[in-house]
């Protein structure tokens, strides 16, 4: 029997489609506040997005002169088009000017914050990105976190073997 080669994925008709996550973002930062963003974007890089192949891990957002930038967020060159992109050249976010002047007054008035690609995905064929206003996080920190996550963790178990164990 013949394999079948696994297809990209329909998102003409999904509604959400996750093609990059910063997993290591919500470890690395406290996330103070969330913000949704278009992308402008030439048709190679689109194409590219579609296909799956970009990376935001080291990306990160800048605002200047009055609107939003995304830098280093790597998308890969796309191999069929005639004239390719630079793959991490800065792209315009669309953000309106209310959500701009939010992000500005958050990020000046909290000390060691900054903005970050948490997700990048498409919603109704369009290119977006999820971003947050960060809070860098210390070891320690860091050491805390780690202790919730697993004590809420063991406390679920706990809880399932209660449930399955107790009489009916």
């Amino acid at each position: 029997m013949a394999k079948r080669r696994r297809q990209a994925p329909d998102v003409s008709k999904a509604t959400d489609y996750t093609v990059a996550q910063n997993r290591r973002a919500r470890y690395d930062y406290e996330i103070l506040s969330y913000a949704e963003a278009g992308l402008v974007l030439l048709g190679s890089e689109i194409k590219s997005i579609r296909a799956g192949r970009a990376n935001i891990t080291e990306g990160h957002g800048r605002l200047r002169d009055g609107e939003a930038w995304l830098e280093n967020v790597h998308i890969a060159p796309y191999p069929p088009a005639r004239e390719n992109h630079e793959p991490t050249r800065p792209r315009k976010l669309l953000l309106h000017k209310e959500e701009i002047r939010r992000l500005e007054r958050t990020l000046g008035e909290n000390p060691r914050t900054t903005l970050i690609p948490l997700r990048l995905y498409l919603k109704a064929g369009r290119a977006k990105v999820e971003l947050g206003v960060g809070r860098g996080r210390r070891s320690y920190d860091k050491r805390e976190a780690i202790a919730k996550r697993d004590s809420a963790r063991s406390m679920q178990r706990a809880l399932r073997h209660a449930v399955r164990e107790s009489p009916r």
